[in-house]
Order: structure tokens, then C-alpha cells, then sequence
């Protein structure tokens, strides 16, 4: 009777990943247009026999960006013949220029790059001047009007903690299990014209975070009063809410995740 052989378990790599979204429609892969995990995957097919597939920590809509999108693969030990310093920078010799990967490391098996993460952050880029900043026109989205900041800082706190945010999310086409999440903040900074949206919670719904810096754009235009944001959150009617914003002045900024017991 013939030795059983022994079968080596994977290694599991951490990614952090940086891109640009305008050509891609989205992070997953598409059965139309292309999706950011398939770039990711095709570099990592040039490395790896096993062609590892890609776990990204978020779905990012098209033509979202991220600065750190958090992603994971498995290969086999036999192929893991460079350290994680130098696996990035083969990676980025076979991506695209608007993909990077920032970094790379060696993560433990329990670690999952999605169903691990605690909480996301995204940031939101608004460029409030009359005449667009034609540098940052793929990163922001050009609101012309002046904007009450007053009445859209009072307007802003009303989504921190645990809601129901479906009058701020789109129909992402299948059932939610819950439209209930908690956000952690929900800040307004001015840096001269330019006005960043930082939207922290555990998760987020289809197009979340842009039904609420739309809405918020609104408030600021006078469209809504501050107070009225209590209102649509109660009702949990897309309908009642504000508008959609723009997906190209959304990044998603960072991923947490929770410390490793000791």
C-alpha cells in the first residue's frame, strides 16, 4: 500500500489596492465591461500557475475609486517563491497604470479580506466653485451653486448610528437581508473650495454613501432643511430622500479590521 500523500496548505496573501475607476465598471468581475478583480486576477495569473482567485473587502460601483480597497488570495507554497515586498512590485509591472497594488504581505488563514472587515471608510470629494478645477475633474464632483455648510454640518450627524438606510440607498436588484447599518461618523471638512465628505460604518448598501452626500449637497442648495434628514430615515423610501451623487467623486478611503487576539 502506496504512502498517502501529504496535501501543503495554501498561503494566503493580503493586498492592498489603489485605482483609478473611471474605465472599470466596478471592482468585481463583469459579465459586461471590465471589472478591477479581473486586472488583478490576470497579473496574478502571470505569477502564479494556479491562477489564485481574488476576495476584494467591497463591491465599489462604476466608476468608484479606492485608495484601500483590501483584497486576498491563496496559492500554493510551491509558488510562493518571492517575499510580499517584491510580489507587489511584480504585480504592478503586469497591471494597468490606473491599478496598484500598495502593498502586500503575508496574512493568517483565518483572515478573509471581506467577511473580516469591521469597518470602512469612505471619502467623498466635492469641488464648490464656479468653474471646475479641470485637474481634479475625474476625482470630484463640481457642485457650481454655494453651498450652506451650516445647515449641512447640523444636517450630517442625524445619520451617525444605527439606522435604517434604505431611503439613501438604490435598489441593488436582489433581497437584503437588512437595510440596517451603524455608522461611526459622518463629517464635513472645507479646505478652500474643496469639501470632503468622511463617511465611516461596519457596511454599507447599494450607493449609500452617494444618497447621502447627495442629500447633504441638497441641504447646503436649500432644497431640505437640516432636521428633514430624521424624516427620510424614518419613512425608508428612496423616494423621499436626496439625490444620487456622482460616482466618480467617491473613493473608498480604507478598510479596518479588528486586532488579532493576543
Amino acid at each position: 500500500m502506496g504512502a498517502s500523500r501529504t496535501i501543503l496548505p495554501t498561503l494566503k496573501f493580503k493586498l492592498t489596492i489603489a485605482y483609478d475607476g473611471t474605465q472599470y465598471e466596478g471592482w468585481q468581475v463583469q459579465k459586461t465591461g471590465t471589472g478591477v478583480q479581473e486586472k488583478v486576477e490576470g497579473a496574478l495569473a502571470k505569477l502564479f500557475p494556479s491562477h489564485p482567485r481574488v476576495h476584494g473587502s467591497s463591491r465599489t460601483d462604476t466608476g468608484v475609486h479606492a485608495l484601500g480597497m483590501v483584497a486576498h488570495f491563496e496559492a500554493p507554497p510551491a509558488e510562493c517563491k518571492m517575499s510580499p515586498r517584491k510580489l507587489a512590485i511584480a504585480l504592478n509591472a503586469w497591471l494597468p497604470e490606473d491599478v496598484r497594488v500598495l502593498s502586500a504581505a503575508r496574512a493568517p488563514q483565518a483572515f478573509h479580506a471581506r467577511f473580516g472587515a469591521a469597518g470602512k471608510q469612505y471619502r467623498y470629494f466635492v469641488w464648490n466653485h464656479a468653474a471646475m478645477n479641470p485637474l481634479i475633474r475625474h476625482t470630484a464632483w463640481h457642485v457650481p451653486r454655494p453651498l450652506d455648510l451650516r445647515a449641512m454640518r447640523a444636517a450630517a450627524p442625524m445619520f451617525v448610528g444605527k439606522r435604517d438606510f434604505q431611503s439613501f440607498a438604490a435598489n441593488p436588484g436582489y433581497a437584503k437581508a437588512s437595510t440596517v447599518r451603524t455608522l461611526t461618523r459622518c463629517d464635513l471638512k472645507q479646505r478652500g473650495p474643496v469639501l470632503t465628505f468622511i463617511i465611516e460604518g461596519d457596511g454599507f448598501l447599494y450607493k449609500m454613501c452617494r444618497g447621502i452626500v447627495g442629500t447633504l449637497v441638497q441641504v447646503g442648495l436649500g432644497k431640505f432643511p437640516a432636521d428633514e434628514v430624521r424624516r427620510m430615515l424614518e419613512k425608508r423610501d428612496r423616494r423621499v430622500a436626496g439625490m444620487t451623487a456622482p460616482a466618480h467623486g467617491l473613493v473608498l478611503w480604507k478598510v479596518s479590521y479588528a486586532p488579532r487576539p493576543a
